[in-house]
């Protein structure tokens, strides 16, 4: 199994297949707004401006499960990513990425790429994850690794 199985929704609604996706390297995070990690979209934006070219793409993926950090609905999502940090890089429905009612793909990276002391679950907002052209999880990122942190791993991939 790869990411490429997965079904998502964009942030409008549209149901789309991962398969979209497929022969490119990802980074896949799950963002909020309210978070002292929110700034990490500058860097995200920066690094898919960067490698878009070279079949490069980062999934924002907004999630409310921390502290309430995500409250606003997709629209207001939208609006305050594209307005505060210029993001151009597709954005997701709003998902649960811990627990019973997590996404299936979140359920698939936290197995594939399980974080320290090999917990599944993810620990915080702006947990991220590099994914490779065919598909597997390759490494998960903390919360609070930059995202320029990782230009050398998706370099090796491209």
């Amino acid at each position: 199994m790869t990411v490429y199985d997965f079904e998502v929704k964009k942030i409008n609604g549209e149901e789309v297949s991962l398969q979209d996706y497929k022969g490119k390297v990802l980074v896949i995070v799950n963002t909020a707004s309210k978070c002292g990690f929110t700034p990490q979209f500058k860097e995200l934006q920066s690094i898919f401006e960067e490698y878009e070219e070279k079949d490069f793409a980062v999934l924002g993926f907004p999630c409310n499960q921390f502290m309430n950090q995500e409250p606003g609905g997709e629209d207001e999502i939208l609006e305050f990513c594209e307005l505060n940090y210029g993001v151009t890089f597709p954005m997701f429905a709003k998902i649960e990425v811990n627990g019973k009612n997590a996404d299936p793909l979140y359920k698939h990276l936290s197995n594939e790429a399980p974080g320290a002391m090999g917990l599944k679950a993810i620990k915080w907002n702006f947990t991220k994850f590099l994914v490779d052209r065919s598909g597997k999880v390759v490494k998960r990122y903390s919360p609070n690794a930059s995202p320029f942190e990782m230009k050398e791993d998706i370099e090796k991939l491209l």
